[in-house]
């Protein structure tokens, strides 16, 4: 946020951060010195100010204050582009305004549940920040559902209203006729809907909202690549110091121009849209992923951080160096890349060709962030998931729930303000003296920076060794003739379980059978090598890039 009057404030915001009253004085120092270095303390006219001040006492931490706020300390400054055209922040902040009231209109109150299964467009963000201001809770429908996914879902989390893109509407015939249906991306009439989004911008008046008693919710689907989608429930944190930890550890900076290819509905792509908000950046969005066309998107724009997950920088440079050659990409300061594992050396390849931006972020879509890899880390050691920001708790325990020594394997536990609140369908994860697990086994090594050896439930017993695929994954996926890979267990007669290998190689690479099994046995132990290796064409994959291993097995 923009603003100088933001200052004022941080007293009362560092008075909800948790801990005794020196840690407390100390994490507003700390958060001061952040978005002071972030740009976001500079001045404004103090009449708009004043304003400002008010709105965010009315508002709170409301996701949609941060645009109200923008839109009145620069109004005419771009909040928005996509291939509709540009938006400034005061025309964002009138669609916003002006859809909330049109819901409201037709039934939507607060704490209800409003569904969107939408690309990254003008409409998800208009569709996300009125839902804000109305106080409901806004589930993110992943854009790969299959019908019975959908169905599924919908009717575990019982919205009242459904957004969706035009080109989802045959996945919607066998739902039910008590959810009411509006079009966001459409072209042309859509026989399920009762109107579109952009209909209902256009029929109410602008004026502002009263802010809601409830403070709005936000429903993140996890990944579901070896079960059933779960929904993951957060609200916005007490103040702001969860984002200027993360601001700390990856340069965001005030007013800046920001690429968002990550999708908008994954935790990734939304956190970064919260962020480009907070920090009044112009948001840059493409509907669909295209390698080319996020390059030129990224240096047309000049854009100085682009989010994306980890199969999509493998699908850029894929282009191949006549492609690539054609872009510099000078603007270019961060590339945040999270979602999934980033293999091998990718993160390297890239930055020996655009410059060292990669900061890569672990995290879950139920403990937020975990720990931040800078590019000096991913240059020291690649593939490491680096060290927690500021406020993170992580821990590597053994099964009596011990910690363990660095360089060996175990359980991985995290704790922040940004952890979320159970799934919707009941449950949570399992706890460890209030941290979360991630799912994941890993490792520190003696400088403190933290390793990711695999999945919690993807170990693999063979002949009595416990194996865990990610290290033979990262080594395969360093051989100059493999593109992608992954790594599963199959049942043996003879040794329990037996690795088996899917393996995708370049367009130019040559690689065997015997010769893939001695890469491995030449850097490995014995026992890690796969028995079996399946070269393919391609590894299935979920919108975020996860390698989907259900399918595999």
């Amino acid at each position: 946020m923009d603003v100088s009057g933001l200052a004022g404030r941080i007293p009362s915001l560092a008075g909800r951060i948790p801990g005794n009253p020196v840690g407390r004085v100390a994490d507003g120092a700390f958060l001061i010195r952040v978005l002071a270095n972030a740009g976001a303390f500079a001045p404004v006219r103090p009449d708009r100010a004043g304003r400002m001040l008010l709105t965010y006492v009315r508002w709170g931490r409301n996701p949609a204050t941060a645009l109200t706020l923008s839109s009145i300390g620069h109004p005419d400054e771009r909040f928005l582009a996509d291939e509709l055209g540009d938006l400034s922040f005061a025309e964002g902040e009138s669609r916003a305004n002006s859809l909330a009231r049109a819901l409201a209109q037709r039934g939507v109150r607060q704490g209800d549940g409003i569904a969107l299964m939408a690309r990254n467009h003008r409409w998800f963000v208009d569709v996300a920040l009125a839902s804000a201001k109305l106080g409901c809770n806004t589930i993110f429908l992943n854009t790969m559902f299959s019908g019975p996914q959908l169905a599924d879902v919908v009717e575990r989390e019982a919205p009242r209203t459904l957004v969706y893109d035009q080109e989802f509407s045959g996945l919607l015939e066998g739902m039910g006729t008590d959810v009411r249906r509006y079009v966001a991306w459409h072209e042309g009439d859509d026989e399920l809907a009762d109107g579109s989004i952009a209909d209902l911008i256009e029929s109410t008046r602008d004026d502002p909202v009263d802010p809601p008693d409830e403070t709005p919710g936000f429903v993140i689907l996890t990944s579901g690549t070896t079960g059933t989608p779960r929904g993951a429930q957060r609200r916005p944190p007490s103040g702001l110091a969860p984002l200027a930890a993360l601001i700390d550890a990856i340069p965001y900076r005030s007013r800046e121009r920001m690429m968002i290819a990550a999708p908008l509905f994954h935790s990734w792509g939304f956190l970064h849209l919260i962020i480009g908000l907070t920090l009044s950046n112009s948001i840059v969005l493409r509907r669909k992923f295209d390698p080319q066309g996020t390059l030129d998107a990224v240096e047309r724009s000049d854009a100085q951080t682009l989010a994306v997950v980890p199969v999509m920088l493998q699908r850029i440079l894929a282009l191949g160096d006549e492609a690539l050659e054609a872009f510099s990409l000078p603007s270019l300061r961060v590339t945040a890349v999270s979602g999934s594992a980033l293999p091998g050396e990718l993160a390297t390849e890239w930055m020996d060709r655009y410059g060292d931006s990669v900061y890569n972020l672990y995290g879950s879509t139920e403990v937020a962030y975990a720990s931040v890899a800078s590019p000096a880390d991913l240059r020291r050691a690649p593939g490491t998931a680096g060290r927690p920001p500021h406020g993170t708790t992580v821990r590597i325990v053994d099964e009596r729930g011990e910690d363990v020594a660095p360089g060996r394997t175990g359980r991985i536990f995290v704790g922040n303000e940004m952890a979320f609140e159970g799934y919707t369908g009941g449950g949570g994860k399992e706890a460890l003296e209030e941290l979360f697990s991630s799912g994941d086994v890993g490792h520190f090594d003696d400088d403190g920076l933290l390793f990711i050896d695999g999945r919690d439930d993807e170990m693999i017993v063979s002949g009595g060794e416990n194996v865990f695929p990610r290290e033979i994954e990262d080594l395969l996926a360093g051989h100059p003739a493999v593109r992608e890979v992954a790594v599963i267990g199959v049942d043996d007669e003879e040794f329990g379980q037996r690795l088996k290998a899917f393996v995708v190689v370049t367009e130019s690479g040559e690689l065997s059978e015997h010769d893939a099994k001695a890469y491995v046995k030449a850097n490995l132990a014995g026992y890690k090598s796969p028995r079996e290796i399946v070269f393919c064409d391609s590894l299935p994959r979920n919108a975020t890039g996860k390698i989907l291993k259900r399918e595999l097995a």
